[in-house]
């Protein structure tokens, strides 16, 4: 994907951003509304909600899903506010397709999305691909396309299988670059044929 197209989807989403939250946190302030319509904008506009795999998902794990930075650090007692963690999260692992279902009520047609990169490869190149992370994200995948809603996805938003943090320091190391292009080519792989973004 060309870098300007790739500025250009970023642009289109941080202007619904603005939009919705414009709106959301009006209470007390003296602003006019101010209806925004489909038509105002060009036919290949993506409205679009976006989503973190750890902050959703849950199925702390499930199917074969290892241990996440992000796992271990927030079962540490004091990490957290409130000790809570991502074990249960939105339980997007669950109703994934509950959560798309009202993505496509809201009249998106683009979904971001992350890889729990502990869920597909969950010791990294120390162990095998997951089947069971690659069948949940590909699930994901045809029921957004079936929905009409355009899946983007982020292979990596800051959580990764804690093996490679306790072997080698994870992004400390420069071993970390050969982990991330497996993650890379396991992602493209299995995905690939139906992502574009």
């Amino acid at each position: 994907m060309p870098v300007n197209d790739i500025i250009h989807v970023s642009l289109m989403f941080f202007v619904v951003y603005l939009l919705v939250s414009s709106t959301s946190n009006a209470e007390g302030f003296e602003i006019e509304s101010q209806d925004v319509r489909r038509s105002e904008f060009p036919d290949n506009f993506l409205f679009g909600t976006a989503v973190s795999s750890y902050q959703v998902e849950g199925g702390y794990l499930e199917d074969g899903k290892g241990l996440s930075n992000w796992d271990v650090f927030t079962h540490i007692p004091g990490n957290i506010k409130n000790n809570e963690n991502g074990d249960d999260a939105d339980d997007d692992y669950h109703l994934f397709l509950e959560d798309a279902e009202i993505a496509q009520s809201l009249g998106v047609n683009a979904y971001r999305f992350s890889i729990s990169w502990a869920r597909i490869l969950p010791r990294g190149s120390f162990g095998e691909v997951n089947p069971g992370g690659i069948k949940f994200y590909n699930k994901i995948i045809d029921n957004l396309l079936l929905r009409g809603i355009e899946p983007f996805l982020t292979i990596h938003h800051f959580d990764l299988p804690q093996e490679l943090e306790d072997r080698y320091g994870a992004w400390l190391s420069p071993l970390m670059q050969d982990d991330f292009l497996l993650l890379a080519e396991t992602c493209f792989k299995s995905f690939g044929d139906r992502v574009k973004y």
